[in-house]
């Protein structure tokens, strides 16, 4: 493996993320809110959550919503008392015939130069409101990616998010490869073209959308908190969700092939060296043969080299598991 991809949400970060900013327009707060939620109650992503959390947090009623349908990692839409209600990235809304007066576009600008996810809601064809959401860096995300870079790798991350929100995203935990705006399905597609340009890749994610790169991947890292589809796609299986531990299993699988050579070479080297000696060979110049019993201890030797080596393995400790440590 060269190259390790990492899902966003829910993988890099938390996976729990809030609504930070809130900005009406031609409503009031609670207003935006509650419309918001009442679409987004129906939906398992962490964003609709986020939003669902905040407008209980605010003690605002939720209404109920009709016709509620998901867009392909695009929005979801819904009746709310009668009217056609929007909540998605701009896209969507774009798509649906909303358009962003000057003053929002500053915002929004704002917002995902810091690195915020932005969700637009739009009642009928008007905007109704912009709502920012931050989703917290796990603790030992930085770290594992200094690992990973330390062994040589080259660190991408995949995202749905806006690609400005990406990159700020990217920039603040050190990661150059970003792939942003990128649907669900999709994740498998950009993992493949990697695979083409000759890179052997690792992928690392949590949630159901992941299923299919876990698969595609020459190694499918599986967060073990996340989903079940997730996991039966995963190749490797972190039992904690903690990042270290991903950085971990590279070390240990390379250390366990680099045992599996050296076993290679002892298992040979006895025989390359002795058999020619007990079968004679040499006998004729140095007067010298192998004696039996002899020959029976050497090959002794050559299980028990290749045993010890292997047993040694129980005590190998990842340099992840002690970067850890001394983090601590």
């Amino acid at each position: 493996v060269n190259t390790v991809v990492f899902d966003k949400t829910g993988t890099l970060t938390r996976g729990k993320p809030a609504v930070t900013d809130i900005f009406p327009s031609g409503i009031d707060q609670k207003t935006l809110l509650g419309i918001a939620a009442a679409v987004e109650k129906n939906s398992q992503h962490p964003l609709a959550d986020a939003v669902v959390q905040r407008t209980l947090l605010e003690g605002v009623p939720i209404g109920e919503a009709e016709g509620f349908d998901t867009h392909g990692g695009k929005g979801v839409s819904a009746r709310v008392l009668g009217e056609e209600v929007l909540v998605g990235n701009r896209a969507f809304l774009e798509e649906r015939g909303v358009v962003l007066a000057q003053d929002r576009e500053s915002v929004v600008r704002g917002l995902q130069n810091e690195g915020k996810t932005v969700i637009l809601v739009a009642v009928g064809d008007n905007l109704a409101g912009v709502l920012g959401v931050a989703d917290t860096v796990k603790e030992t995300t930085p770290s594992a990616l200094e690992v990973l870079k330390g062994m040589g790798m080259k660190v991408a991350m995949i995202t749905g998010d806006n690609r400005l929100t990406a990159t700020a995203i990217g920039k603040r935990l050190g990661i150059e490869e970003v792939f942003a705006e990128v649907l669900p399905g999709d994740k498998a597609k950009e993992v493949e073209k990697l695979q083409k340009a000759g890179n052997i890749v690792a992928f690392v994610g949590d949630g159901i959308n992941d299923a299919p790169a876990l698969a595609r991947a020459d190694v499918g890292i599986a967060i073990g908190s996340g989903t079940d589809v997730a996991i039966e796609s995963g190749d490797i299986v972190l039992v904690r969700d903690d990042l270290l531990d991903a950085a971990a299993a590279i070390q240990l699988s390379r250390k366990v092939m680099s045992r599996i050579r050296q076993n290679i070479f002892w298992a040979f080297a006895y025989n390359a060296a002795l058999i020619p000696l007990a079968a004679g060979i040499f006998y004729p110049l140095t007067g010298y043969t192998l004696r039996p019993e002899l020959a029976a201890l050497a090959m002794a030797l050559s299980s028990v080299t290749v045993v010890t080596l292997s047993l040694s393995l129980k005590r190998y400790i990842p340099p992840a598991k002690r970067y850890h440590s001394l983090k601590v």
